[in-house]
């Protein structure tokens, strides 16, 4: 699944786009790398978010094309 929609289903970030311009802006970094909007992603991958003065740190637990609300949290972990 691409990194843009991992971040919009496991409600990370609310809106595909946002998370695509947070991508395009170098805020999301995979593994310790500046991540693409299309990169792939998948079970283990760390993914860091910076959005503002907010610093948050997963570990991707499950990828699913959609999830509801309830299971969304259990899409990643914290790290």
């Amino acid at each position: 699944m691409r990194l843009d929609k991992y971040l919009k289903v496991s409600r990370l970030i609310k809106r595909r786009t946002v998370a695509n311009e947070a991508c395009d802006a170098g805020l999301v970094a995979v593994n310790g790398r500046t991540a693409r909007a299309s990169l792939e992603i998948k079970p283990g991958d760390v993914i860091e978010l910076t959005l503002g003065q907010r610093k948050t740190k997963v570990e991707v637990v499950s990828v699913a094309e959609n999830a509801r609300k309830d299971d969304a949290p259990a899409m990643y972990k914290e790290v």
